[in-house]
């Protein structure tokens, strides 16, 4: 299981495009092997895989971006992180992690409906987006809106379903909402 993992890690590595982001056309093969994997482990090998693609703009100035917006993120500065996000969707408006951590950004700092609608603009470039998904679930939670917070766990555990967090918290609303578990 592990060779079949560094194989498939170096293949995606040595097939690196000058930009990686959502559009990259190493994603697919990636995303059907993550959906089909009956290994935790190799899934989150895999996940790990997706998210250095996801997060590489292929674009110095945004790639510093990003990287400053996630340590200020990191260190708790919000506000610093948020500029650094904005100005990576001003940039790059097609590049789905710009949003997604901006989205991230927001929910952490409370501003759910703000968080939600870049979410939704994360989904519209890239609906395979686990953590985007995961996310949608998390806001909708605090929002109280359990049936759509079930909804958006149901559908990142489409995509990923042995993403933990996502498996948690659906277990949990469906509990409350008097449910079974899945």
């Amino acid at each position: 299981m592990l060779t079949r993992v560094l194989a498939l890690a170096l293949l995606v590595l040595a097939a690196s495009p000058a930009q990686a982001d959502q559009t990259d056309p190493r994603l697919p093969a990636l995303f059907e092997r993550l959906r089909t994997t009956s290994s935790a482990s190799e899934a989150a090998d895999l996940r790990d895989l997706i998210w250095q693609i996801w997060f590489a703009a292929g674009d110095v100035e945004v790639d510093n971006l990003m990287e400053m917006g996630e340590r200020a993120m990191a260190g708790g500065q919000l506000g610093l992180a948020l500029a650094m996000f904005d100005a990576v969707i001003e940039r790059r408006p097609e590049f789905a992690e710009g949003w997604n951590r901006r989205a991230t950004v927001l929910y952490l700092g409370g501003a759910f409906d703000r968080s939600a609608a870049d979410v939704e603009r994360v989904l519209a470039l890239e609906p395979r987006h686990f953590g985007a998904l995961s996310g949608l679930g998390l806001i909708n939670t605090a929002r109280e809106r359990f049936d759509e917070a079930i909804g958006a766990f149901e559908r990142a555990l489409a995509v990923d379903p042995h993403l933990p967090g996502a498996r948690i918290n659906l277990e949990g609303l469906r509990r409350r909402q008097g449910g079974r578990g899945i």
